[in-house]
């Protein structure tokens, strides 16, 4: 056990999990040790007038919270119910501006039964600190503007109202006057405590630099926005004509020398090219940080979607579309796989990989695992525009570029996919991962079958993905999946007519709830060297090349149970004189006359890209990032919700989980005498619940 840090004292908030002890979604609480087994002994901060005192905590799975600093869990705690505390914080850009509210800057809150625009006046420390642990909440008094030109009364003002950052629409931060709010609590009015300057309280987001080119006057509005008034602080965004959208607040509207209509300078949200400090034509119309001024015209700026309250499908998914930062003119061309280096800050995180929507997990899992770090199927995806199909367009440019280039695909963009898949069912029904992906690559892109068998050294099938069919008892009790494909593909006299680039193997389970094996291993490598038809292979005993197999030797106890058998001539003669052998029917081999028969032998290995896992008809995914052995994410498209069925959203959230790594590296041996049931939480869901294994091979990959 870990106790937390002298003087610097921990706070997090519940997001997931079952109540127990007190301890429930949205709770705020404070860190008192750091358990060995990844779990918080923490108190409980209750909520109302005496929000600040502390109640007998319990444990919480860290996995089940997320950190906040003090200043962060002050005003989340003024947050009533505890449920806006964390549509707030599914919000991470506005809940950064409020962590940083200065006073003067203008702010929208909720009022009545509309907004209203306001100037924060004062930070408000609220409740009375009776003892050390105690937590004063703060809220922000407000003082509204009274006019279109953003002016405050001259009138003697009555006492401020108090608000809560959920109160919070919009944050201006354009009118500071440089001088910090008044600390004042609720016994002392007037009372000077402290200065309060622009400090960053939140974590790091996970951003990364990004490049944006010129927003040129191809940009188009929404047809229902068009027209809509805008302030110099109006919070808007511009989509250009190819689906690529920027967001920021305009600093300056007027009249340019050049034009003779009105332009606005937005001031972004990130840094671009091509952009500047808010000069233009060498003159200055407002000042920020390089590369973050845009000016175009007016009537190219929409108000930002993310703050719109959602009044159908279409206005619930277009909220979710948050941080898109994609360049708007190399949507055309190849992104390349994450690399490893930046996969954690890019993917880890709440609204990362790809949000679900109304069933759509089975794709989700799918297209996260295929493309968000393996290449293996990109030469495929990246056809010439001149053979290319609207749909494999859409999810090369929509949904594949979008992933790797800035780590979010909002679940619009999913559903127009959904959309051209060509039936009905796969935009309201729940699928199989299989179906889907013989849909994807048999007609979206028009690939030939990844597999070519041979049955019995005789006909030739195809198929895209591969289901292992065997008995219970012809393998252990928890099985790896490379002793359930050599089981299966004897059992059913099966061989590769060639080394497949991609290789999806499908568990053995029935519908969504039988399972065959309680737990499955994953093999981190695959050796298909004894599964290749034709190919030379090597005696199991001595090494030399194998002119029999032997089917009836896969389980032989006394022979390494679990592995092919093959043999040379003499190896199969002495093996096959024990008695409990005698009745073994060894099977002649394909030897190709041109290989020695003491010549050394090459193994076919495929690595596994990915691992594909179903609980309660929900999927998700892990997936490996690079070649690092602890390099694995675990990834779920509808991890929260923010709002109701109805008008809310599904929260996609992406964890990096390198204790999934450490469990696979373990020696065989250590993997047959491991307790899965003492395994954390993410190993214990990979080994319960996995539903498809991806395996790739470096050496036939079909990207160069």
């Amino acid at each position: 056990m870990e106790s937390k840090t002298e003087g610097k004292e921990k706070f997090f908030i519940v997001t997931r999990g079952k109540a127990r002890k007190g301890f429930a979604r949205g709770c705020i609480g404070r860190v008192e040790a750091e358990m060995q087994k990844g779990e918080l002994m923490g108190l409980l901060y209750g909520g109302g007038s005496s929000g600040g005192n502390p109640k007998s905590g319990g444990m919480v799975k860290m996995e089940d919270t997320y950190p906040l600093t003090c200043h962060q869990a002050q005003l989340l705690l003024f947050v009533s119910p505890s449920s806006k505390r964390l549509e707030l914080l599914c919000n991470p850009q506005l809940f950064l501006a409020i962590c940083v509210l200065s006073q003067d800057d203008l702010v929208v809150v909720k009022h009545k039964k509309g907004h209203q625009p306001g100037l924060v006046r004062n930070l408000m420390l609220i409740g009375k600190k009776e003892n050390q642990g105690d937590l004063l909440m703060l809220g922000f008094e407000v003082e509204f503007v009274q006019d279109s030109n953003q002016t405050v009364s001259s009138k003697k003002p009555a006492p401020l109202p108090l608000f809560s950052a959920a109160d919070i629409v919009q944050v201006v931060p354009a009118y500071s006057v440089g001088l910090g709010p008044r600390w004042k609590d609720s016994h002392s009015e007037g009372l000077n405590r402290k200065a309060v300057s622009r400090i960053n309280s939140m974590p790091n987001m996970g951003s990364r630099g990004r490049q944006v080119r010129d927003v040129d006057e191809s940009v188009t509005p929404p047809e229902s926005l068009s027209h809509h008034t805008f302030d110099v602080g109006s919070l808007v965004e511009v989509t250009s004509n190819t689906g690529i959208t920027v967001y920021g607040v305009i600093q300056w509207m007027g009249v340019l020398s050049e034009n003779k209509n009105d332009w606005a300078g937005i001031e972004l949200d990130y840094e671009v090219n091509n952009c500047s400090d808010g000069t233009y034509g060498g003159q200055r119309y407002f000042t920020c940080k390089g590369g973050r001024a845009l000016f175009l015209p007016l009537t190219k700026c929409s108000p930002d979607g993310r703050f719109l309250c959602p009044r159908s499908e279409k206005e619930t998914l277009k909220v979710t579309n948050i941080l898109p930062v994609t360049p708007l003119e190399e949507t055309d061309e190849n992104v390349p796989p994450i690399p490893e280096s930046e996969a954690l800050s890019l993917l880890v995180g709440k609204m990362k990989g790809i949000q679900g929507h109304y069933n759509s997990c089975y794709l989700d899992a799918t297209l996260f695992s295929l493309f968000s770090s393996s290449m293996t199927l990109d030469s495929v995806c990246h056809k010439p525009a001149d053979t290319e199909q609207s749909i494999s367009r859409s999810l090369r440019k929509d949904i594949v570029n979008c992933l790797r280039r800035q780590g979010f695909v909002p679940a619009e963009s999913v559903m127009n996919f959904r959309k051209q898949l060509g039936c009905d069912t796969f935009v309201t029904e729940e699928k199989d991962p299989e179906e889907f992906i013989t849909i994807l690559l048999q007609r979206v892109l028009c690939m030939e079958p990844l597999l070519k068998l041979r049955l019995n050294n005789d006909t030739s099938q195809d198929a895209y993905t591969f289901q292992i069919i065997l008995d219970k008892e012809q393998v252990t009790q928890t099985p790896t999946v490379q002793q359930l494909l050599d089981t299966s593909f004897l059992s059913c006299g099966l061989k590769f007519e060639e080394i497949p680039s991609c290789l999806m193997v499908q568990m053995p389970r029935f519908g969504k709830k039988y399972k065959m094996f309680p737990h499955i291993i994953p093999s981190t490598e695959l050796d298909i060297t004894d599964l290749l038809y034709n190919s030379p292979r090597e005696c199991f005993l001595c090494g030399r090349l194998a002119e029999y197999e032997c089917p009836q030797c896969l389980q032989d106890r006394k022979l390494q149970p679990g592995r092919v058998k093959q043999y040379c001539t003499t190896c199969k003669t002495q093996v096959h004189t024990h008695p409990c052998r005698k009745g073994h029917c060894p099977r002649a081999l394909a030897v190709p006359a041109e290989v020695p028969a003491d010549a050394p032998l090459p193994r076919h290995m495929m690595q596994l890209f990915a691992v594909l896992c179903i609980h309660t008809s929900h999927y998700v995914s892990f997936v490996k990032y690079g070649l690092g052995p602890r390099s694995w994410l675990f990834f779920d498209s509808m991890a929260d919700r923010c709002g109701d069925d109805h008008s809310g959203y599904n929260i996609p959230e992406i964890r990096a989980c390198p204790e999934v790594g450490d469990f696979l590296s373990q020696s065989e041996e250590e993997l047959v005498w491991a307790d899965p049931s003492q395994a954390g939480e993410l190993v214990r869901r990979l080994l319960c619940d996995s539903y498809m294994c991806l395996y790739q091979s470096a050496s036939m990959a079909l990207y160069r």
